[in-house]
């Protein structure tokens, strides 16, 4: 058998076999030693290949369709520092728990460190952030390697999405000749009736024994809080609620929880509770018990400083999986189960316990003073924070909301509201980071999902890349650009008292005209200085097609003195009552 029908068949049993396991999406970057992978995905009638010129911007593309679709998306690139490209999304997809297939070509075994170009160490290349790595044998076409070609392309898939979903890497080296034969009879080989690896999957379950245990020891208290973090599972929020109504208990819900918006109840749900929380003075007098917490940690930090000055509440924090996220560093009992199941456990099967209805009733009552502060209208003026106000009412019944990191993530935690809407919010808070939130959003919107993207000036320019996508695929994504001339998050940091050095440093202003990258992607640009235009404007576009950018320009001192007067008339109006 030739070299060419070799890593032909080779290559074309291990895309069949993730196609075969589940395998819809794949993200192609240009390069030659890549080859044999890129023309075989594209040539594969059952998966969608997208090709995108820059990696960075190509693997958040990538997590955004995996966040979006729930599921493992694979990503190919070739040779040296195209994979070290990879390395900032791979990094965000193992902490928010996104499942990605890394595929990278590299040189054959006897290129490597002797000069060869575009040949750098690729073993372990990602090092902790991913869940597996392989080292894949150089082609060969004997039926034991086509077994051994399928079983890695099932355990890539099933790994990547198992337990805590994440990425996984598979390095493959290549000789030249590079291109495959797609005239071979049988090109896709031989599938087994269902995937190589067919995994069989069933719910982690608490017996009913420990939720009791966890029950009689929480009951001791009587002032309890429900919170929930960012998480993804759609079932969990109807679940969590009726598990608060069940106890009378508040729900403290992260704006990425999923529990402000939709159909289920939200008497118990407390969505103001970061500005709540903002006093010291008005903090002491919302300190609980004992906590429940589903999900991630929080993006809000006075919540986390409530628990810092507080270690003595007792935490129950509830985990699908293994791993622990609370950075509080207090004493935590971790509950292993499916959150779902728990609350309905709780629910259907033990009595009812009685709290402090006092307890909830105070949250409530602080609840909606913080609202009905939040939400005045203060003439035409367009704050930072009212930017999200409006948007969700631009809303129809349903829509994705994805949210760059810095400032805007907390706006929307301060003035996202409970809606009947389906509106679901995303962002990369695995890392927190600014780079690749364009092409996160675009991913996001790759499969005709209807997104709105609020980011803030320096994470748009550091993802302008990522803007291809939308020119070359002709997707739909509305984006709003908060323009304060840098970083304005450093304006509620001790940083900003520096005044000799917070421009340069920390400010980092940019003074650049974003229409002229626009119109180079072939988008609409409009920017607007009123609340009004601004209503218009965003009611206007949620049905229009392409790329459309509204940039609203603020000014990053005036912004943090308006949050810092709307948090003190918080306070006092809560200390008053």
């Amino acid at each position: 058998m030739t070299h060419t029908e070799t890593l032909t068949r080779y290559v074309a049993n291990f895309v069949d076999e993730l196609v075969h396991t589940g395998l819809t999406d794949v993200v192609l970057s240009p390069g030659s030693r890549s080859t044999p992978l890129s023309m075989t995905f594209a040539e594969h009638e059952d998966v969608h290949h997208w090709i995108h010129v820059d990696e960075r911007s190509a693997a958040f593309f990538a997590l955004g369709i995996a966040k979006e679709q729930q599921r493992p998306v694979a990503l190919v690139c070739t040779s040296g520092t195209a994979a070290a490209n990879y390395y900032p999304a791979i990094v965000e997809a193992f902490y928010s728990r996104v499942p990605l297939i890394v595929l990278t070509a590299d040189r054959p075994h006897e290129l490597r460190n002797v000069g060869a170009p575009q040949a750098i160490d690729q073993i372990h290349m990602f090092g902790q952030y991913v869940k597996w790595f392989e080292e894949m044998a150089l082609p060969e076409s004997s039926e034991q390697m086509l077994r051994y070609v399928r079983s890695k392309a099932a355990r890539a898939f099933h790994t990547a999405l198992d337990h805590n979903a994440g990425p996984v890497h598979l390095n493959f080296p290549f000789r030249s000749p590079l291109i495959p034969d797609f005239t071979l009879d049988h090109l896709w080989g031989q599938r087994t009736e269902r995937s190589f690896h067919y995994a069989y999957k069933g719910e982690r379950k608490l017996q009913h024994e420990a939720v009791e245990e966890i029950k009689q020891r929480v009951e001791k208290h009587q002032k309890g809080l429900i919170v929930c973090g960012p998480q993804t599972d759609p079932g969990l929020p109807e679940a969590v609620t009726q598990l608060a109504r069940y106890l009378q208990l508040p729900v403290l819900a992260d704006p990425l929880s999923q529990v402000r918006a939709g159909q289920h109840e939200k008497d118990h749900v407390i969505e103001a509770y970061d500005a709540i929380l903002k006093s010291p003075g008005v903090r002491e007098q919302f300190v609980p018990d004992f906590i429940i917490r589903f999900g991630a940690m929080p993006v809000s930090k006075p919540y986390w400083l409530m628990l810092q000055d507080h270690p003595e509440i007792e935490q129950y924090v509830v985990e699908s999986y293994e791993g622990f996220r609370d950075p509080s560093g207090n004493e935590a009992s971790l509950i292993l189960a499916d959150g779902k199941q728990f609350c309905e456990t709780w629910v259907n099967h033990l009595e009812s316990s009685f709290f402090d209805v006092g307890w909830l009733k105070k949250w409530q009552e602080a609840n909606q003073k913080a609202k009905a502060i939040l939400t005045e209208v203060e003439g035409h003026n367009l704050s930072e924070g009212h930017v999200f106000t409006e948007i969700l009412k631009s809303f129809s019944e349903k829509g994705t909301l994805f949210v760059g990191n810095s400032m805007p993530i907390r706006d929307l935690d301060t003035f996202m509201l409970t809606t009947p809407k389906s509106v679901r919010t995303m962002a990369n808070r695995g890392a927190n980071g600014i780079d690749g939130v364009v092409s996160s959003a675009l991913g996001a919107a790759a499969h005709g999902e209807d997104v709105t993207l609020v980011l803030g000036d320096l994470s748009f320019f550091h993802d302008l890349n990522g803007l291809f996508a939308a020119k070359q695929f002709g997707l739909n994504l509305r984006i709003v650009v908060i323009n304060n001339e840098g970083g304005g998050i450093f304006s509620f940091l001790p940083q900003a008292e520096h005044k000799d050095h917070f421009e340069p440093l920390f400010g980092t202003p940019l003074s650049l005209d974003f229409s002229k990258v626009i119109e180079m992607y072939g988008g609409s640009f409009t920017q607007v200085n009123s609340r009004n235009e601004f209503q218009e404007l965003t009611s206007s576009l949620v049905e229009t097609k392409g790329l459309s950018v509204i940039e609203v320009k603020t000014d990053r001192e005036e912004n943090a003195t308006w949050h810092r007067q709307k948090w003190k008339q918080i306070e006092q109006a809560l200390l008053e009552g």
